[in-house]
């Protein structure tokens, strides 16, 4: 019995010293993750039951606590803004969705429940204090049911109380509204109704309720009640939310440091207030800081009109002073003294959109064309030129050989077999629906062409009898017939549009010229683009736009930065920036509501930026590439005439641009505009009245123009930004049709395509492919009228058509920023435009 003891004792220790070996030895990645406290979930060897992996009831408790805990820090510091003297006012925007209903009574409703009879104006933001809840409550009322100042309110709020009627429905302009703000994203949300006590008989009345809950419900799921003005109770009840209830906030608004401008002054060189206005004073803008930590290095954008560099951050603390027996009041302290929070340093952001010009690499010889366009002899297929003397893209011609003939017995046959018993056969598979390698072809023969054929070592001899000549026609019935197969063509494509992207060239213009920057691809989703041969046609900004390596990495760092310093969040202060335009003016003497906003670093340069873009359904027609929008993403506004492409991940980055966006389809709208960074809410809109309308309605007698006004813009997409990239390629694809004129088993003859014998040596590298499948290559050209012959990989139908597919890098249009109009005291109109 005691070797066996021994034996095992031995086992025990080996095992022992196994476990401790594997405790000293960990890996670099698990003491990282044990670390940060992450524990496997099994350890190997051992199995877990059912009643092992559940949590004790100790451990449940401990972390429900944490939770608790982690919960009520992150309330505490959500209204730590609202608490103190200095605190921020909870910012409430009314919002009327009809037009029998008024957003200055029902700030007043809202008022006279808790007996505040202050006298509310007529538009504009209205600050009270709510002594019961020891909150303030800072009111912003529109003037008129404007579109883009509904916006500029609910942007700014803390939350956003939609006024009904009991009498009328929502019309257009109010679901528009709704929508918008819905869209661009929108903080804790009330809804009433404004005269329900109106309505005759009383019994009506829970029915009217009970639709306008139904309506609201369909927009904004979370509405749990519609709230009556009528009633002092539900008006006390609406306060109390406003007071009481921490607002959820914007995602995209609260990674920024931003404030409601409550105060705006001009100053002297020397601090000194004046009453004057001008471009090379300073202005002040007096708020609280919320949202992230305020940074004077950083750009600032305020409102719509445009970015500003900060001179300096400074205190602006409130004293408090009795007037005349009233309740408390506040007043802005002027004291001569000026506390200074925050200084820009030397990583302060300048206002450059666009890199120096002497940082580009203007040196074009770093990179070299592959060739000169005037030593060209051939269209560019993929990265490669193809010449008339070059014939390597020609597939081999299937060799007639006996029956029987394997693969390797056939390599020793040099040509055809030329016996005309029925022992020969094509030593190629002959089932119409396959490729030469074996692969399906597409029905549109737009894709997977690429069928990795051999390079050609002997040109195989002509199918067609050795007797057959080929003889150019007369050029009227060679017009003739071009005319009729065209009209035929049209009415074919009116019916159903099987290509989208044809073009007819003109029998007197040369193809190779006017077709001179597009090329083929063997696949557009994986064939390489080359380049280096679109340099010569790209603008002359695209070398000085901003790129980003790794997004997603420079991404996290920014949002990171914005996380640590500055002035925090709640501090009243005033920012000094220079109005070297002089264009805070115009606001000033517009009386609206304004925002301001941080922007993150390199927020301000411009990139070539990417935006998914849904066309609403209830658009009647489709939206034209390149037509003139109004976006709002974030804090800015832009006009700006986008790029459509195909949404998606390709190997090669070769997006196919979209001429059209059909209603309720999704698209890639790219244009050059400053970055943004994160998932931000895009808003599209659409001016009713064009720009030529615009200039017609000029007066010709007093020169002033009619122009449009915010009422005039229709929202017809929504969408969200994506990571920018000056390396996303555009490719506009054309489509080059040609009829069958002869058919000899796989050869053909085509015609319609070209018109003359050099733009069939130029394009004779493209594929051919037909509409039901198809695919061929050039093989010579007939004549000097653009006939020609070609090769495919099975006969093809007398009514099929040949086609040939080319593309061009297109590029992205810049935007302009936009600029609300504002009517000022002598009814000046300030552009729109910059």
């Amino acid at each position: 019995m005691a070797p066996v003891m021994d034996q095992h004792h031995h086992r025990s220790t080996t095992k022992v010293s196994h476990k401790a070996f594997k405790a000293k030895h960990l890996t670099k990645g698990a003491l990282k993750e044990r670390s940060k406290g992450k524990v496997e979930s099994f350890e190997k060897g051992a199995r877990k039951t059912a009643h092992q992996q559940v949590m004790s009831k100790l451990d449940r408790r401990n972390q429900a606590k944490q939770k608790r805990l982690t919960n009520h820090a992150d309330h505490l510091r959500a209204a730590g803004v609202f608490s103190g003297r200095d605190g921020a006012p909870r910012i409430v925007a009314i919002v009327p969705l009809c037009d029998d209903v008024s957003s200055v009574a029902t700030a007043q409703s809202l008022n006279k429940s808790l007996d505040i009879d202050e006298e509310a104006p007529a538009g504009g933001p209205w600050q009270v204090t709510v002594d019961r809840f020891k909150q303030k409550v800072q009111y912003i009322t529109l003037p008129n049911r404007d579109l883009i100042q509904a916006l500029d309110a609910a942007r700014v709020a803390d939350f956003v109380l939609f006024v009904l009627s009991a009498e009328k429905d929502v019309d257009e302009v109010g679901e528009a509204m709704l929508r918008s703000i819905e869209s661009q994203g929108v903080s804790s949300i009330l809804t009433v109704v404004q005269g329900l006590d109106a309505i005759e008989p009383a019994k009506r009345r829970p029915q009217i309720s009970a639709s306008l809950k139904s309506f609201i419900t369909h927009f904004l799921p979370t509405q749990e009640k519609v709230h009556s003005l009528d009633s002092r109770q539900d008006c006390a009840n609406v306060v109390r939310s406003l007071c009481t209830t921490t607002p959820k906030g914007i995602r995209w608004r609260e990674n920024r440091s931003w404030m409601m401008v409550e105060d705006l002054r001009w100053n002297d060189g020397k601090g000194k207030h004046v009453e004057g206005t001008g471009p090379a004073q300073e202005v002040v803008l007096t708020g609280v800081v919320r949202g992230k930590g305020l940074k004077a290095d950083r750009l600032i954008q305020v409102g719509d009109w445009g970015g500003f560099q900060i001179e300096k951050i400074t205190a602006a603390p409130v004293v408090m002073m009795r007037k005349r027996g009233r309740e408390d009041d506040m007043a802005i302290d002027d004291g001569a003294q000026e506390i200074i929070l925050e200084q820009p340093s030397q990583d302060r952001d300048d206002l450059n959109e666009l890199a120096p010009e002497e940082a580009t690499m203007d040196d074009m010889n770093d990179y070299p064309v592959s060739l000169a366009p005037s030593e060209r002899r051939g269209v560019l297929l993929d990265d490669h030129h193809y010449f008339e003397d070059d014939e390597s893209h020609v597939p081999d011609m299937p060799k007639r050989l006996p029956k029987g003939t394997s693969s390797y017995q056939a390599a020793w046959f040099l040509g055809d077999m030329s016996d005309s018993g029925s022992d020969v056969e094509d030593i190629e598979d002959q089932d119409g629906d396959f490729g030469m390698d074996g692969s399906a072809i597409p029905a549109d023969g737009m894709e997977g062409l690429d069928h990795n054929m051999p390079d050609q070592t002997e040109a195989g001899p002509s199918e067609y009898p050795q007797s057959e000549m080929f003889l150019d026609p007369s050029p009227e019935d060679e017009a003739e017939q071009l005319a009729a197969y065209r009209a035929q063509r049209k009415n074919d494509a009116e019916e159903d549009l099987e290509f989208p992207d044809e073009i007819e060239l003109s029998p007197n213009v040369l193809a190779r010229e006017r077709l001179a920057r597009y090329r083929g691809l063997k696949s557009l989703r994986t064939s390489h683009w080359e380049t280096e041969e679109d340099k010569p046609y790209e603008p002359e900004e695209w070398r000085r736009l901003l790129e980003i390596a790794d997004y997603k990495a420079a991404k996290s760092r920014v949002m990171k930065e914005a996380l640590i310093g500055g002035v925090a969040p709640g501090k009243r202060v005033n920012i000094h920036i220079r109005d070297t335009a002089g264009v805070l003016q115009d606001w000033h003497r517009s009386n609206l509501p304004i925002a301001l906003f941080s922007l993150l670093r390199h927020e301000h340069k411009r990139t070539a930026v990417n935006y998914s873009i849904t066309l609403s359904s209830d658009y009647s027609a489709p939206l034209k590439s390149k037509s003139e929008l109004i976006m709002q993403c974030g804090p800015r506004r832009f006009v700006i005439n986008p790029l459509f492409s195909q949404a998606g991940n390709t190997p090669n980055n070769v997006h196919k641009f979209d001429r059209y966006l059909h209603p309720g389809r999704t698209a890639i709208a790219t244009f050059v505009a400053p970055l943004t960074w994160g998932a931000v809410p895009a808003l599209f809109f659409h001016r009713r009245t064009s720009a030529k309308e615009q200039e017609a309605a000029v007066d010709a007698t007093t020169g002033t123009a009619d122009l449009a006004t915010t009422a005039d813009l229709d929202l017809i997409a929504i969408g969200t930004s994506l990571p920018p990239s000056t390396s996303r390629i555009i490719a506009k694809r054309i489509i080059l049709t040609g009829h069958p004129y002869k058919i000899h088993k796989k050869l053909v003859t085509v015609r319609y395509m070209f018109f003359n014998q050099e733009d069939v040596l130029w394009f004779k590298a493209l594929q051919l492919w037909t509409k039901r499948g198809r695919s061929g290559f050039i093989k010579e050209s007939l004549g000097t009228h653009g006939y020609f012959k070609a090769t495919f990989d099975g006969k093809i139908n007398p009514q099929d058509a040949v086609g040939v597919s080319m593309y061009k890098r297109v590029w992205p249009r810049s935007a302009k920023a936009w600029r609300p109009e504002v009517e000022g005291p002598d009814d000046e109109v300030v552009p729109a435009l910059v």
